[in-house]
């Protein structure tokens, strides 16, 4: 599988480490302003959500690759799971921030 990085140009994949769900660019705050157990209770659901809840979908999906043989760049890459085929290749940092989904 080729993914086409937006500074480098088409590499394999072999050069890239699959890390997940997009979605973990978005990290919980732990911290909140008020230490109620209530707070405590929130911010302990948030992580445990964040940690081991992730959509498989069977279609469309953006995933986080991690280019480690390369310039150690993060990527959001959108691809279909079912043909591999690649949709689009952004930086994460220009996608962090926005939705996502």
């Amino acid at each position: 599988m080729i993914i086409n990085h937006p500074l480098l140009g088409p590499r394999d994949s072999s050069e890239f480490i699959y890390l997940g769900d997009s979605e973990l660019i978005n990290r919980p705050q732990w911290q909140g302003e008020e230490a109620s157990d209530d707070a405590v209770d929130s911010a302990i659901n948030r992580f445990h959500k964040y940690l081991y809840l992730r959509n498989n979908p069977a279609g469309e999906h953006k995933e986080l690759w991690y280019h480690e043989q390369g310039d150690r760049s993060w990527l959001v890459v959108t691809r279909n799971t079912l043909s591999h085929e690649i949709i689009q290749v952004e930086l994460a940092k220009d996608v962090s921030g926005r939705d996502s989904k």
